[in-house]
């Protein structure tokens, strides 16, 4: 059987990626319209133009905009950091959840709120750095514990060293939470289950550097995420410094996941499902892998947050806890697969 060819690959990742590009914009569009405002499409084209009513314009532009625009963002930063840690360890079972980063994530999360005791207003604009600073602690510990200097980063060792770190600093974090106030304690919880709601346009402003900046990044260095899948020997052998653009492309990952998990709350599996199912339409090389696997953490997060707002009022479940239960079990079904 003929394989595709570099040429029909990409032309297939593009059919793909505008697919789930208008995936994207009618749950879009199904969001924006979810809640007790209704706002139909006419509405909503108009108030997006500026001619809405004044309710509708607080309806779309201070409470359900931001709050989506957080959404996508967090998506996006998600699947790539994903994609990202699944190339770099050469391990299709790296999940930023998995390995603990967003442990690391709510640590630094928690710290930052037992000084400021607040996550709104423009100290929210400083919230990543100290997520940031959480994962970067917690992704040296893992590859300092997984790594062999014979065999280099070993796949199953990563893993485990990830569980078992995520399960300490959970601990540590839990701790700290029960230090604070309860209305603080409620609102944090609340954050690192995984839920957008309350989001605000400085929420926005927060996350947007860090993905507009590091996408872009990563995806220049798409063809380095191809040469480790060939191995430390083969990348050694071609040129490639291996050990450096391992760390950068990790500390990459760590900034994107981080910075994500810091305006949309511990959100697990995206980085795990959203790469596997970009491999499966647009094939194994990341150049056409890396932008499905944002879009597809986008869909995956904004339709999460609108069926946890939709199917359960008016009682909405975080988004975190909606991607969980689909998540889980397809990751039980690529652990047994890959034994």
């Amino acid at each position: 059987m003929l394989l595709p060819s570099n040429g029909n690959r990409g032309a297939r990742a593009k059919r793909f990626g505008l697919l789930l590009l208008l995936a994207v914009i009618v749950v879009f569009v199904i969001s924006v319209n979810t809640g007790t405002i209704r706002l139909s499409p006419r509405q909503l084209g108009l108030t997006l133009l500026g001619y809405g009513s004044p309710q509708d314009q607080l309806v779309l532009f201070t409470y359900r905009l931001p709050r989506i625009v957080v959404t996508l963002l967090a998506g996006a930063g998600l699947g790539v950091a994903g994609a990202v840690l699944q190339g770099v360890s050469r391990n299709a079972l790296a999940d930023p959840g998995i390995l603990g980063l967003h442990a690391g994530a709510a640590f630094g999360l928690m710290i930052f709120v037992s000084f400021f005791r607040t996550l709104e207003g423009p100290s929210a604009l400083i919230i990543p750095l100290f997520t940031f600073a959480g994962g970067l602690l917690i992704a040296l510990m893992v590859v300092g514990l997984a790594y062999d200097r014979h065999k280099g980063l070993v796949p199953i060792r990563l893993i485990l060293v990830g569980i078992a770190i995520e399960a300490g600093f959970s601990a540590v974090t839990l701790f700290l939470g029960l230090r604070l106030d309860p209305d603080t304690y409620a609102f944090a919880a609340s954050w690192l289950a995984g839920s957008v709601w309350g989001r605000d346009w400085i929420n926005v402003l927060a996350l947007l550097p860090w993905i507009a900046l590091l996408l872009p990044y990563v995806y220049a260095r798409s063809k380095m995420l191809d040469v480790f899948t060939l191995g430390d020997d083969t990348a050694v052998s071609i040129g490639g410094k291996v050990t450096q653009n391992r760390l950068i492309l990790l500390a990459a990952a760590v900034a994107l996941s981080c910075a994500s998990v810091s305006m949309a709350g511990g959100i697990g599996f995206i980085g795990l499902l959203a790469p596997h199912i970009a491999r499966r339409l647009a094939g194994p090389m990341h150049r056409h892998s890396l932008p499905l696997s944002a879009l597809t953490g986008m869909l995956i997060l904004l339709a999460a947050d609108t069926v946890g707002r939709s199917i359960f009022a008016p009682n909405a479940v975080p988004a975190g806890v909606v991607v969980a239960v689909i998540g889980a079990p397809l990751f039980f079904t690529l652990l047994m697969r890959s034994k």
